[in-house]
């Protein structure tokens, strides 16, 4: 079997949410007089505690925010158009990021996103990146009408790329968006560790940093790299 093309996940894969979040919500506190009225530290650790990894929408987590920490001159929707605004300024990608994505385009390999969420909002943390020009084909959730882990949206992203599931590889952090979900549309899945979850039973391959997917999809390391041959 010859790799020809590789999928990603966003967030968690490539985007770096944790560390890009924090910096929003630092810089946030700072900027909006309002929050100040409320201890930093206690501000910032709800608002991550609330977010949960994102799978909150931040309007409720606003509207909780404001009511629970009692603040008050400021409305929640000023906070989320904010939020949607200037959240792309702190975007921060994962460590050899660009190396990685550089590589293994050099090589031919066809690349792709497919990334749950608001279509214009992932779009823009995408390409604060500044990783666009290496991608072949981008789905958003929002804007394909389809949405991880349903099997469709992966076909759709292969039928764009005019590749085959059985050349294909995902990467991806989330065991059943992307590690399940992407198995059973026929491709084969590599687990970006996340340690919000415990061990992918199902991966065909663990990777903790970007780097490792250079050997491993490139057969750089044979050993390494037989899951790739069927």
């Amino acid at each position: 079997m010859a790799i020809q093309a590789v999928l990603f996940d966003l967030d968690g894969t490539l985007l770096d949410r944790d560390i890009s979040l924090l910096q929003f919500v630092q810089d946030q506190y700072r900027r909006y007089p309002e929050l100040q009225t409320v201890d930093h530290e206690l501000f910032v650790q709800r608002f991550i505690e609330l977010d949960n990894h994102g799978y909150l929408w931040k309007d409720k987590v606003y509207q909780q925010l404001i009511q629970e920490l009692s603040i008050r001159n400021i409305d929640w929707n000023v906070l989320l158009d904010d939020y949607l605004y200037n959240f792309q300024q702190h975007c921060t990608g994962y460590p050899n990021l660009l190396t990685m994505l550089t590589e293994l385009k050099s090589h031919g390999l066809k690349i792709a996103l497919i990334s749950n969420g608001y279509g214009q909002f992932q779009y823009d943390n995408f390409k604060a990146l500044n990783i666009g020009h290496l991608f072949d084909e981008v789905l958003i959730s929002e804007w394909e009408g389809l949405r991880k882990p349903d099997q469709a949206i992966f076909h759709r992203a292969l039928t764009r790329l005019g590749v085959a599931a059985e050349n294909a590889v995902y990467v991806g952090d989330h065991p059943d968006n992307d590690i399940r979900a992407s198995r059973e549309a026929g491709m084969k899945a590599v687990w970006k560790r996340n340690d919000q979850f415990a061990t992918v039973a199902e991966a065909d391959a663990v990777i903790d940093d970007l780097a490792e997917l250079i050997d491993l999809l490139l057969e750089k390391s044979p050993e390494e790299a037989k899951y790739l041959r069927s």
